[in-house]
């Protein structure tokens, strides 16, 4: 117990000692004062016994603030019957039930008392079914929930891992119900034991405690505190050393995190644990790449926490880093299994200096004749929790469930951070995503496909990033845009085919004059029974067709060639209001850079326009504002003319 428990206990124990003195001097209400005695020694007793105990602290306090007040009653209440003299006692009026509330509440701190010896108590985990008999302490009656969450944390305080794992799993349930559960959860210090049980138990408790700790992150304060608390070090460890499965609760927890509170990715990020994401993406994905491996020597462990401070941008970050700059290691990842050699490992194969030699029937051979001995050593490897190096042992399950949690970690981290895509894009994950992208399972493909789409729109808005990340002669871009036009050209909907659509849209200015294959496949999804399939085509279609693009004469020409121009003037008469608008926005560029195309005039663009012009909730957008006028006054000026058009 600490000196600020040990300290709020003084005043009650001196308070308790004064109410007995006094009871024994009463002159009036003697019965009553020799009954407030008798419950104030035993609660005396309790006090005393508190004092030497362990104590857990929040619900201490709580109820040492409600015996305090208890006892100053009782203290006042017996002061007035040891008035002397017959006038004193004449004009001391005692009300007939301020004994009886007296009484009341001495017992109810009596039961608070013994309660929170109770929990704190490391016999608690002796015994479960002694909890069934507690019951609520009275200072949780008109408060229940708050009592189980005191006791769960308890547990976790003084529990034994079993016990501390059951605990966790409680707070799950409970986080998970409502966001005030979640709230109450870390005000009552619930965070610290549950980063605890996360370094210290075994899978199951580790695991529990992870869920626990990602669903408390619901909002930026509750993130704020957790990541003060050190959870980016204790995340960065499992994902460093930890087993498989508690390394994805891990990765989906700092999901939750970033989602919650942006400004936590640059210090998950501080702590290398975008690097160890990555590692575990390109895991049995695409060999290691180098970068990712950490020289086994380090000269100088200070110049290693210089470096990783260089970063930093705000006092926050700096003093979670100051924190966390001890836990810094070197990581090592295993390669993977390279022996496919389908289309896209091709691609993959051609950017990679090391490729496995050992022939895929070879490999099959001997994981077939090793089968039983991996299984033993699976479920060693996760007895001991310490499994980075035998990862390839877990089950199939196990490893595609990683990869998901990795993926929507690092779609989480990426969302418009520049330096966190630049670092994600510098690795092999643009590779990674292509590949799980293709042939990963369904969730795999949505969260690497939602990375793709965040990287894709922090690039569209900053050029460096977009020239390093995405140039036209990269194997990993142009893996990455196979499969975004493989989805759009097959046309299908699902989750998959709208972020394809925004990813393609935001990467419009990195594609040449040459790549033709693009526009054919958005244009044809403008007759897509899906609004929101048409809308999203219209919205990538008018990135590529904008002035801003440098290519815009070529794609809008491109567009009109694959007969874009009858479904966008469809979408402007008959799409629901945000496809109208974003069609006529696509309309008016193409109007303004192509006014002489014949395809313009056969589909009576200009009556579109003189139309759309006439509609105020049209006219009331202020990006259509600035474009109509122009593209009517373009079209009025070349069609009025007879011109023939561009072919």
């Amino acid at each position: 117990m600490g000196d600020g428990t040990k300290a709020i206990l003084t005043k009650p124990i001196q308070l308790a000692d004064q109410v007995t003195k006094w009871a024994d001097e009463a002159h009036t209400f003697r019965q009553e004062c020799l009954e407030i005695k008798s419950k104030t020694e035993r609660l005396a007793g309790q006090l005393r016994q508190a004092a030497r105990a362990e104590l857990y602290e929040r619900p201490a306090r709580r109820i040492m603030d409600d015996t305090e007040q208890a006892l100053d009653k009782a203290l006042s209440l017996v002061g007035k019957c040891r008035a002397h003299g017959l006038v004193k006692r004449v004009f001391t009026i005692i009300p007939a039930t301020a004994f009886k509330k007296a009484f009341t509440s001495l017992d109810n701190s009596i039961g608070d008392i013994s309660w929170l010896l109770r929990v704190s108590s490391s016999s608690a985990d002796d015994d479960d079914d002694d909890d069934v008999h507690l019951g609520l302490p009275p200072i949780a009656q008109n408060e229940p929930i708050l009592f189980f969450i005191w006791m769960e944390i308890a547990k976790l305080h003084t529990g034994n891992l079993d016990t501390r794992s059951d605990a966790a799993a409680t707070l799950v349930s409970l986080a998970r119900d409502n966001d005030r559960n979640g709230k109450l959860i870390i005000e009552e210090d619930g965070v610290g034991p549950l980063l605890r049980l996360v370094k210290e138990g075994r899978v199951e408790g580790q695991d529990n405690a992870a869920h626990a700790l990602g669903l408390l992150g619901r909002d930026p304060e509750s993130v704020e505190q957790m990541v003060i608390a050190g959870a980016c070090s204790v995340f960065t460890k499992i994902l460093k050393e930890g087993p498989m499965r508690v390394q994805g609760r891990v990765a989906w927890a700092v999901a939750e995190l970033a989602e919650h509170h942006p400004k936590c990715q640059d210090v998950f990020a501080q702590n290398n644990v975008v690097r160890l994401l990555v590692g575990h993406l390109a895991f049995e994905t695409v060999q290691e790449h180098s970068k990712y491996t950490i020289p086994p020597k380090v000269t100088s462990i200070h110049s290693v926490v210089l470096a990783n401070n260089t970063n930093q941008s705000n006092a926050f970050v700096s003093a979670v880093n100051a924190a966390d700059a001890s836990e810094l290691s070197s990581v090592k990842h295993p390669l993977g299994n390279n022996g496919g050699r389908n289309q896209m490992h091709t691609v993959i194969q051609s950017t990679m200096a090391a490729r496995s030699t050992k022939p895929p029937q070879q490999q099959n051979h001997n994981n077939n004749h090793s089968n039983g001995v991996l299984v033993r050593h699976q479920q060693q490897a996760s007895l001991s929790g310490a499994n980075l190096k035998g990862r390839e042992f877990e089950d199939p399950a196990t490893k595609a469930w990683m990869k998901a949690m990795a993926a929507r970690a690092l779609w989480q981290l990426a969302k418009g951070n520049t330096a966190i895509c630049k670092s994600i894009t510098e690795s092999k994950a643009l590779l990674c995503f292509a590949v799980l992208l293709e042939k990963g399972p369904e969730e795999v493909q949505y969260n690497s496909v939602m990375a793709l789409m965040e990287i894709s729109r922090v690039a569209e808005q900053d050029a460096e990033l977009r020239r390093s990340a995405f140039k036209p002669n990269s194997p990993a871009a142009r893996a990455v845009v196979d499969q975004l036009l493989r989805v759009v050209e097959k046309g299908e909907f699902d989750n998959l085919l709208v972020p394809c659509l925004v990813s393609l849209g935001c990467l419009s200015r990195t594609f040449r004059a040459t790549e033709t294959r693009i526009i054919g496949p958005l244009v044809k999804l403008l007759d897509n029974e899906e609004e929101v399939v048409s809308k999203e085509a219209v919205i990538a279609l008018t990135k590529f067709a904008c002035t801003e693009n440098y290519l815009h004469l070529d794609h809008s020409k491109a567009i009109i060639d694959a007969g874009g121009v009858k479904h966008i003037v469809q979408l402007v008469y008959l799409g629901e209001q945000a496809a109208q608008i974003a069609a006529l926005i696509l309309l008016c560029y193409i109007a303004h850079h192509v006014p002489d195309s014949e395809a313009l005039a056969q589909a009576e663009v200009l009556t579109v326009l003189e139309w759309a012009s006439k509609q105020s909730f049209m006219v009331q957008d202020p990006t259509v504002d600035s474009l109509l006028p122009d593209a009517k006054g373009r079209l009025e000026l070349y069609q009025s003319r007879g011109f023939r058009g561009y072919h």
